[in-house]
């Protein structure tokens, strides 16, 4: 360990210790994160003194927040990034357009702070390989809201790049941010280490009793120590904090240590108090600023009073001591001199140069309510929307509804508020804004917004019914208001009720169609969005022989859409969740599947929609699924869960349960599945119960337990959940005839049946035809198995296929027909076995070894034993991309895909990227989906010839 020379560090051992590690690690070339957490005073500041005093040979950024700043977007992190923006043009395209708009300087559409936060990764990244690099962050808690959004999915991302983060936050102001990070918790110093700091810091002897006693009043706090104690005696302390010789003695630490600075500001002259109440109103340090609203303030800019006092520091501008000093200058003056000092400076700031701030402080200095005052926090807050800035939008907006003195104009102000704050995922303060709209005169359109964003948040708390009907509300006012946003909204009511798993009934999803059919709503704006809602009311109302054109229409569209701007673009991928989650079983096209998904993933990428991805990557990953690539399949979940943490949202778990039920891992898979129900049971998502009735539908038939896939395949049927409906009839039918429940495999071949009447895909062929062979005999049975397998094939859908082989084998073999039982289920085994779905494998060497075959053990593989992530940047870098463009690919550094490039060398036992293609080419069982295509071509995936006596199946 370093030993520290610093006195304000005694008793710091540990602490330090945890730094002098991040350096040596640093230095080393590897990253390191760390917060320190604790209360105000406690230390946190001068840990970060200490660590920058020992990284001498890194380059160094640092910011810091300041409580009475505004909600500036990126302000922050614009300060962090001031020594690297030369830089910023040798950023990728979108990256560097990205900070442009984010740091104001260029215009464009609003950045993906995700994107931002790639950017600031990539220009740290390229900073460190010259000199490693140190970022400091105190008061992180102060931090305008995205820009400690955007550096902490900066510090989610780091791995293998040459740079260490260090942020202090302030409890219990602090606790929410920065969460699940590498932290440490500073508490009070021991009673020997704060004794040792304090007698260094006192005149003449100190007692032992006093001295303890003086030591438990201050809990350990460093700070305090310090601050009570500084100019006194032995002989002042000798009586401890009491109210003669402390009258601010009362109260927590940091409340105390508030109420002494605040009592030294009154020794000082009146000049001297006003400018610390500038400073400390005016937090970007700005000297020049300082001087112009201290003229116009008629006062002489002499700090000097108040270096003396121990409130302040010069370090070529002037810095308070302490956050805690800067608190008690602003909140002892009075709001009068507040508004004095606000209005100085919203005089002193250039509006041309920097408007946003300028109407802050001018709002700030307001009295009473001001049009002029609140027009400009307006255009503040369209131009912080521009700049991806959605929660300083809702602050600048909140801000100008109480500053505007027409009630229509405030209310509508106030709607705009409440939109921005939900926007920001703040739905408590949504509401608040709601509440004051409420209170206003509203036109038709705004209370039409509102209603819409009351169901919003309600449907966001729970996945209630109850939203719908304010939905439908809400849509019939935009319509009668001739709004383009009435089809829209009619599209998320639809939406409501089917997620709350209310298809039937007054307020179930065909009431929500039918009303939406009625409605004469003006177009959207979207022929897409327009044929989507077109298709899915149709289906609901008249059933899908009337409704199937039209959604087709609408999945062709989204396809082929031509997206010229981020806008357009944005709403694209707000609206294609909605015919991939919701509808695309109707239609049981997997090709149309992949289209939209695999175009999500790309759009995504494209223009850095970090928000978007993962859902994307998971709808994309249920494709890979259904066409055995489980492997692909478990590279997009890890990527989409890997961003969706970094970047703070929870991870999706649809995906995973569908891919543990295929690969029969029954452990894996249990433990989801219960907590996915309890969660669906107390929100009121009732559809999703529907989708864990078919998940574990496949998961118990794959393991040949008939009767619970029977039970959960009737639950997800009962549950009516609109999507799994189709998928949970299969896995009953199955079921049932497993357990000798002809009557019920009927009832669910006819519901299937009926479904699936109306379109023309294989997948849907394959089903109908495998269903009816479970339940036909002898020459029919087999001409219907052989139609399934052709089907499936046609459709793409391989899992089916391999399924349908060991179904198909599985009736020969009872069939007394080993010859060709033992050809189907090798098939079936080779496939399940290259997907890793260990359950249906393991029934398929069951079977045949009871024809007599020896089956092969399967041999893990050195491909296999690669990790998710490295396996996707091993092909990619196989294709032949460069680390950069994977990084920017899958929202890492360079650094880190040459990092994890050198573990797949070390597995795959080669030692260049030119090897690549060839390793991971004769790696066996790494995708299922390669042996049945392998197979296309062979007699048993191939369209079956019928002679003129072979009956043609119903």
């Amino acid at each position: 360990m370093i030993a520290s020379t610093l006195p304000d560090l005694v008793g710091r051992h540990r602490e330090c210790a945890v730094l002098d590690e991040l350096l040596l690690a640093l230095r080393a070339g590897e990253s390191r994160v760390r917060v320190f957490r604790g209360e105000a005073g406690i230390g946190k500041s001068v840990l970060l003194e200490y660590v920058v005093a020992r990284a001498s040979q890194a380059i160094i950024t640092r910011t810091q927040g300041v409580e009475a700043d505004m909600e500036l977007p990126y302000a922050s992190l614009h300060q962090l990034c001031a020594p690297f923006l030369a830089q910023v043009d040798e950023l990728p395209t979108p990256q560097r357009d990205a900070l442009y708009v984010a740091f104001g300087m260029a215009a464009g559409d609003p950045p993906d702070r995700f994107l931002v936060g790639l950017a600031v990764l990539t220009l740290l990244t390229r900073a460190s390989e010259s000199r490693p690099v140190l970022v400091v962050v105190d008061d992180a808690q102060w931090l305008d809201q995205v820009s400690l959004q955007t550096l902490e999915f900066v510090a989610r991302r780091l791995l293998a790049e040459a740079v260490a983060m260090v942020f202090a936050a302030r409890d219990p102001e602090g606790e929410g941010a920065l969460t699940g990070l590498p932290e440490t918790r500073i508490g009070g110093l021991d009673a020997a280490s704060a004794a040792q700091l304090l007698e260094a810091t006192v005149s003449g002897r100190l007692d032992k009793q006093v001295r303890d006693r003086f030591v438990a009043e201050m809990h350990g706090n460093p700070l305090a120590l310090l601050e009570f104690s500084r100019g006194r005696t032995a002989a002042e302390l000798a009586y401890g904090l009491d109210s003669s010789t402390f009258p601010n003695a009362q109260g927590t630490v940091s409340s105390r240590l508030e109420r002494d600075f605040a009592e030294r500001l009154s020794s000082l002259p009146q000049p001297t108090r006003t400018l610390l109440l500038v400073a400390a109103a005016e937090p970007v340090g700005d000297a020049s600023l300082l001087m112009r609203a201290a003229a116009s303030l008629n006062i002489v800019a002499d700090a000097t009073p108040a270096r003396t006092a121990g409130l302040i520091d010069f370090y070529g501008y002037l810095r308070f001591r302490h956050p805690l000093v800067r608190s008690a200058v602003y909140h002892q003056a009075d709001i009068e001199e507040r508004r004095a000092v606000h209005r100085a400076l919203a005089a002193a700031t250039d509006p041309d140069l920097d408007p946003d701030r300028r109407a802050w402080h001018a709002a700030q200095a307001a009295s009473g309510p001001d049009e002029e005052v609140a027009a400009g926090l307006e255009q503040a807050a369209g131009r912080a929307r521009q700049r991806g800035g959605i929660a300083a939008e809702a602050v600048l907006l909140e801000r100008a509804a109480l500053l505007t003195p027409d009630l229509w104009s405030r209310g509508r102000r106030a709607v705009a508020a409440a939109e921005a704050y939900f926007s920001a995922a703040e739905p408590d303060r949504a509401t608040e804004q709601a509440t004051l709209a409420e209170l206003c005169p509203l036109g038709s359109l705004d209370r039409a917004r509102l209603a819409r964003l009351r169901a919003r948040v309600l449907f966001a708390r729970s996945r209630s019914d109850e939203a719908a009907p304010l939905l439908l509300e809400a849509a019939a006012q935009f319509t009668a208001a001739g709004s383009p946003l009435a089809r829209e909204t009619y599209l998320e009511a639809i939406s409501a009720t089917i997620f709350a798993g209310r298809v039937h009934g007054p307020t179930g999803a065909r009431a929500a169609a039918a009303a939406a059919r009625a409605s004469g709503a003006p177009p959207s704006g979207s022929e897409a969005a327009d044929l989507l809602l077109a298709g899915v009311a149709a289906i609901l109302t008249e059933g899908s022989e009337t409704g199937l054109k039209a959604l087709r229409g609408a999945l062709n569209l989204l396809a082929q859409e031509d997206l010229r701007t981020r806008e357009a673009t944005m709403r694209w991928l707000l609206l294609a969740p909605v015919a991939l989650e919701t509808f695309i079983h109707y239609p049981w096209d997997l090709h149309a599947w992949e289209t939209l998904a695999t175009r999500a993933v790309r759009l995504a990428r494209d223009i850095g929609a970090l928000g978007a991805l993962p859902p994307a990557l998971i709808y994309a990953s249920g494709v890979q699924i259904h066409k055995g690539d489980f492997a692909e399949a478990a590279r997009m979940i890890d990527e989409a869960d890997a961003i969706a943490s970094a970047t703070g949202h929870a991870p999706h778990k649809y995906a995973s349960l569908v891919l543990a039920a295929w690969r029969g891992d029954a452990d894996a898979a249990a433990h989801v599945i219960e907590s996915a129900r309890t969660s669906a049971l107390q929100r009121g998502e009732v559809s999703l119960l529907g989708a864990m009735g078919y998940i574990q539908g496949v998961l118990f038939n794959g393991l040949a337990r008939y009767e619970d896939a029977l039970v959960a395949a009737q639950s997800a049927i009962e549950h009516d959940g609109f999507n799994f409906t189709g998928l949970a009839l299969v896995e009953h039918i199955e079921a049932a005839t497993r357990c000798g429940k002809p009557d019920q495999a009927r009832s669910s071949l006819a519901r299937l049946l009926d479904l699936t009447r109306a379109t023309d895909s294989g997948w849907a062929a394959g089903a109908g035809a495998r269903s009816r062979a479970l339940l036909a005999e002898d020459d029919e049975a087999d001409v219907l198995y052989r139609t399934a397998i052709e089907e499936f094939g046609r459709g793409g859908v391989a899992v089916e296929v391999a399924r349908t082989h060991l179904l198909y084998g599985e009736w020969l073999r009872r069939n007394r027909q080993p010859t060709r039982a033992r050809e189907h289920l090798r098939v079936a085994f080779d496939m399940f076995d290259g997907m890793r779905a260990a359950a249906f494998s393991e029934r398929a060497r069951r079977e045949l070894i009871a024809t007599g075959e020896h089956v092969r053990t399967r041999v893990t593989t050195s491909a296999s034993a690669l990790t998710p992530q490295e396996s996707q940047i091993a092909t990619l870098a196989a294709d032949g991309m460069t680390n950069a463009k994977i990084g920017a690919e899958l929202f890492i550094s360079p650094h880190t895909v040459e990092w994890h490039l050198r573990k797949v060398y070390t597995k795959l036992g080669i030692n260049s990227r030119r090897a690549l293609p060839e390793a991971l080419a004769s790696a066996p069982g790494t995708d299922g989906r390669k042996r049945y295509e392998e197979r296309a071509d062979s007699d048993l995936v191939r369209r079956p010839s019928r002679s003129a006596g072979t009956p043609k199946p119903r």
